[in-house]
């Protein structure tokens, strides 16, 4: 008795007097036999329901939604106010042919001459071929759609072949790639192209429908071999779009597509050194996704390049009929970085930083190389730094876990009770333990602190136009030997991974990963921006002028296949 909590209005809030708690995770770390141990028991009717409880005690998430009252109404998807329009962008069509709106994109990159960088015979530092590379090779007959396919099949073997095995595809079939190369290469020698896009080779998240490969949602399976990290094979990738982001950073595709439900495009961006972004709620079409129904999740481009993340963006925007009645989304705009106009707009910019929450890193390398590139930032072109105080971000965190977790438990049910439940990860096994013990109670609470969270935000917007934070509270982190096996379950690092990505996913808002240079261990480290609702062209454009201030020295990855040019 006497635990309850009960809150005040989000708007009556003191927002002076509020104090930064640094995240604290009690939960075991196991990998191996324990973790197999440890899954049996909680996965048990009695036993594990008083161990889940205990865990969900030990980090307060019992008191952070059972025993408070919030006097917020539930937010049971992302609800935006109107925004105001941004500066110095092209505004696109809502149901634009992407062919249309990629020709859009193009016309706001800044100038590039594609000839000088492919006539180079060595450059100072490592850099990636960007899709305008691959369109100039193509068409100046430098290279072919073809060509760049049977260096990928060629490169597709070694890496099945390396020991320890180095998987990036689930499903990956040398016909098929040959069959449509051609049919691309074809167009290209007939003059008509499809789109600057064409021949241009992608890899695609497995929870994404692509005909004719089945979405057979491997990353939660457990005969699938763990993604190695190109800078680092003995590292993580990150989760879940690991694959998309290893590829990428391998060299091997300018571009491939995942998504992002709890950081899953932007935390295997950062750690692999690549661009990941993250579109408002509702800004793509879920339709074709294993997460087609969720409040929390989108379809994202990763690029190695940020003009490379516009270009694919522009063909996949687009929201749903449903989202369009119920959200009521701005029109989709791109910042036009082609003009003098572009400078003037980042000059106007307000980012807002929290400064103790950005310093809350596992090593000061990653906030010192943040706090750098903001600092470029500012003095290059005169953003304004704004200090801001994001209230209640464990109740944040706990908000997140629960909706993500009963809408991935919704999905993946039907499959457990057909029985397959045996053929997921330990790891994935022990979450779905954890979401089970989440009860209706708990998932309205959620939803009362998503609509009490978004208030804070959306008040912050009001100050600045940018929050800006790590992408990471980490770089990529070790693989255990065992856990090479069964899978590891350690939700320290787990909460350092996600620390700074959720209030993207729970609000629907937009962000992007940026790298911005590397740890003493020479792993990448990435920036985050996050945007007002619908506010893709401001993040995009911060994103751009951050890629150039850090584009030197770039650090070639340990695995890596120069495809275009075939090294």
């Amino acid at each position: 008795m006497g635990k309850k909590q009960v809150l005040v209005p989000a708007s009556e809030v003191d927002l002076t007097e509020v104090k930064y708690e640094p995240e604290l995770i009690q939960a075991p770390h196991l990998t191996g036999f324990l973790l197999k141990s440890f899954v049996k028991l909680v996965e048990a009717p009695l036993i594990g329901s008083m161990i889940l409880y205990q865990l969900k005690k030990q980090n307060k998430m019992t008191g952070l939604l059972r025993q408070t009252v919030i006097p917020e109404t539930p937010m049971f998807k992302p609800e935006f106010p109107p925004q105001d329009p941004e500066p110095g962008v092209l505004v696109l069509e809502e149901d634009g042919k992407p062919e249309v709106q990629v020709e859009s994109a193009l016309k706001c990159l800044p100038h590039y001459d594609s000839a000088s960088s492919w006539s180079l015979d060595s450059i100072a530092s490592f850099r990636y071929w960007k899709i305008r590379d691959y369109a100039h090779a193509y068409r100046s007959r430098l290279a072919t759609p073809s060509k760049v396919a049977e260096r990928i099949i060629s490169a597709m073997e070694e890496f099945s072949n390396k020991k320890p095995p180095t998987p990036l595809l689930i499903s990956f079939d040398p016909e098929e790639l040959r069959k449509q190369a051609a049919a691309s290469t074809q167009r290209f020698e007939e003059g008509n192209p499809l789109s600057i896009l064409d021949g241009i080779f992608m890899a695609i998240k497995d929870d994404i429908d692509c005909y004719p490969h089945p979405s057979k949602g491997c990353n939660f399976c457990i005969k699938i071999t763990t993604t190695r990290n190109p800078h680092d094979p003995g590292r993580y990738t990150g989760g879940s779009s690991s694959g998309p982001a290893a590829i990428v950073a391998s060299g091997l595709c300018s571009a491939s597509l995942g998504t992002d439900g709890g950081g899953s495009v932007r935390i295997p961006s950062s750690l692999c050194g690549v661009v990941g972004l993250k579109s408002t709620y509702g800004r793509t079409d879920m339709k074709g996704s294993l997460c087609d129904a969720g409040t929390v999740e989108i379809i994202g481009p990763i690029a190695s390049t940020v003009e490379d993340v516009m270009l694919v963006y522009a063909a996949i925007l687009g929201s749903s009929a449903a989202d369009k009645i119920s959200l009521k989304p701005s029109l989709p705009c791109l910042p036009i970085l082609s003009s003098s106009e572009s400078s003037n707009a980042l000059g106007s910019l307000r980012l807002g930083k929290y400064t103790e929450w950005f310093n809350d890193v596992f090593s000061t390398d990653i906030s010192e190389r943040c706090a750098d590139a903001l600092n470029l930032l500012s003095e290059t072109h005169g953003c304004k730094m704004v200090e801001i105080v994001i209230p209640e971000l464990q109740r944040m965190r706990a908000s997140h876990i629960v909706s993500i977790g009963s809408e991935s438990l919704c999905g993946l049910t039907p499959e457990c009770e057909d029985g397959n439940g045996v053929k997921l990860t330990y790891d994935t096994r022990t979450n779905l333990a954890l979401f089970r013990s989440f009860t209706a109670s708990d998932y309205v609470a959620a939803q009362r602190l998503r609509r009490r969270i978004m208030y804070y935000h959306m008040e912050i917007f009001k100050k600045v136009d940018v929050i800006v934070t790590p992408t990471t509270g980490m770089t990529a982190p070790v693989i255990p030997p065992d856990a090479l096996k069964s899978g590891e379950t350690d939700m320290q690092v787990t909460g350092n991974l996600m620390r700074f990505i959720i209030a993207a996913n729970l609000l629907g808002l937009p962000a992007i990963s940026v790298p911005v240079g590397y740890d003493k261990q020479g792993l990448p480290i990435g920036l985050q921006l996050i945007g007002r609702p619908w506010g893709e062209a401001s993040i995009l454009r911060v994103a751009a002028a951050i890629e150039e201030l850090c584009a030197n020295p770039k650090k070639r990855p340990l695995q890596y296949y120069d495809i275009l040019k075939g090294n």
